[in-house]
């Protein structure tokens, strides 16, 4: 017998899950899970079967599908424990129904069928006498019921039974039989519609959205999911306003005096970069200079790679006097390569919080944009996930920092999307030619925080890291990438790889 007296709500079990379900199911009510075969519908169910047991809840697991064996093999594959407090029930037709010498001739066999299958699953229910059951599948009983009328009556009488017994359900529906059908989303209590999505290219992506849930709020909208060892884990969609945190507003610096000249004196802590420019440029130099400059200050930073193989960039910065290896040992910054064609953005999101969160981050690199739109579906997206996350971000006293590469090398160039409205800062970088040579300026065409200085600036990236000289007032055109001598060439860096243009 259980002893465990009912909760409010019963825990699924799912982690996320519960977030979204603001607690998780309302105790002695009917719920339905519905997705196409392979969404993770058996995986949610034998997790919620499991919390339950943890607390001490018996739990029935009635399955028309698959096999006993079947069960236990796919719980064993995630590590879950199947015990005594949970008891799988597998609901087989009557010998004489598989009998041709004993088929009915008057009768539809689906009538003693359907009859016969509810029978056996009441006599488990009272049997067990359970806090939580799973039914496996609804698409069975709606095939032995032929008729929406017979369908809907029958699931009104489980519904009936369950709540009388005050047994918390969830009923699986594989929607192979009647995806049309939404009979059974107006008779149960909540609606959890799982989506499997397969990509042009990379692994399939997953999101489950709560249709209904009556009398409860919830957080509405999709929200991406994965299936791995252990079982589901969820990603709540991220909502900024959620998340408010006080701190001081003050000037960072990022240790070159000329940069933060050029930036109004520095960045505003609690703010986002843009760093826009083409391929080879130095926006993730740019950006990694920030990030080591808050270092430090002795601050916690995280970046995500999208794009440069992890290996490379570590001896490339390294060359360049930032050791951000022995950095990342002494637990001072998060390194992370993304590999966009295994990542939904959920869960990208869901990685930069615990940074946030957990470690501590105040300065993140997003490196690149263009890496981080592969996993969006598309643009609009993009730009709604990334204003999220960079309020998200901002909330909490961090820095964020992102780059963007431009399409080309000189001239009219363009970026494969628009988030220039949503930073609160944009640095631009550029090339140009000047006395025979290809070089390298950068400008600061927008800061919301503050004044910045309205100049353009040449740069050099060297072994002592960035050089930056004085404004360009000899040129003309220096952002066309086609500049015009108006005056000398006097303000040009030296080529003498000297770094006195920081000082």
């Amino acid at each position: 017998m259980n002893s465990a007296a009912p909760a409010t709500k019963a825990r699924t079990g799912v982690s996320g899950l519960d977030t979204i379900l603001a607690g998780g199911l309302s105790t002695g009510h009917v719920f339905l899970l519905e997705g196409n075969p392979g969404a993770g519908k058996t995986t949610i169910a034998l997790q919620f079967l499991i919390e339950g047991a943890r607390l001490g809840e018996l739990g029935l697991y009635i399955t028309l599908s698959e096999t006993e064996s079947e069960l236990r093999a796919g719980a064993a594959s995630h590590g879950m424990v199947i015990d005594g407090n949970i008891e799988i029930f597998e609901v087989v037709p009557p010998e004489s129904l598989l009998d041709a010498d004993q088929q009915q001739s008057l009768l539809y066999s689906s009538d003693l069928e359907l009859g016969e299958t509810t029978r056996e699953i009441f006599a488990a229910f009272e049997r067990v006498k359970p806090r939580r059951v799973v039914l496996d599948s609804l698409s069975e009983i709606r095939l032995l019921a032929q008729s929406s009328l017979r369908y809907r009556r029958q699931i009104l009488a489980l519904k009936h039974y369950f709540a009388r017994q005050g047994a918390t359900v969830l009923l699986l529906d594989d929607l192979t039989s009647d995806v049309l059908d939404k009979t059974v989303h107006s008779v149960v209590h909540g609606v959890i519609h799982l989506e499997e999505l397969a990509p042009n290219y990379g692994s399939e992506r997953r999101r489950l959205r709560i249709m209904k849930y009556r009398g409860q709020a919830f957080r509405g909208g999709f929200h991406d999911f994965i299936i791995q060892t252990g079982g589901v884990v969820v990603f709540p969609r991220l909502v900024a306003a959620e998340h408010r945190s006080s701190y001081l507003r003050d000037q960072i610096s990022c240790d070159i005096p000329k940069l933060d000249l050029l930036l109004g004196g520095g960045i505003e802590r609690g703010s986002s970069t843009l760093i826009l420019g083409p391929a080879g440029t130095g926006k993730s130099t740019f950006s990694f200079q920030f990030l080591v400059a808050a270092i430090r200050r002795g601050e916690k930073a995280a970046a995500f790679i999208f794009d440069e193989e992890l290996g490379l960039l570590l001896a490339r910065l390294k060359v360049l006097g930032m050791d951000l290896e022995a950095m990342r040992d002494a637990g001072q910054v998060h390194i992370e390569q993304l590999d966009a064609a295994e990542l939904s953005p959920g869960e990208f999101a869901h990685r930069v919080r615990d940074c946030v969160d957990k470690l501590g981050a105040k300065t993140v690199i997003i490196d690149s944009i263009n890496g981080y739109q592969a996993s969006m579906p598309d643009e609009n997206s993009l730009v709604l996930h990334m204003h999220e996350l960079l309020q998200f971000l901002n909330r909490q006293g961090a820095n964020t920092f992102l780059t963007v590469a431009q399409h080309g090398l000189v001239g009219d160039m363009k970026a494969p999307v628009d988030v220039t409205y949503l930073a609160d800062t944009v640095i631009l970088l550029r090339y140009f030619e000047a006395a025979g040579k290809v070089r390298r300026a950068v400008s600061v065409i927008k800061k919301r925080t503050g004044f910045h200085e309205d100049t353009i600036r040449e740069y050099r990236i060297g072994a002592n890291g960035l050089t930056l000289g004085g404004p360009l007032v000899g040129f003309q055109g220096v952002l066309r990438g086609v500049p015009e001598f108006i005056d000398t060439a006097k303000s040009l860096l030296s080529t003498d790889g000297g770094d006195s243009g920081n000082s």
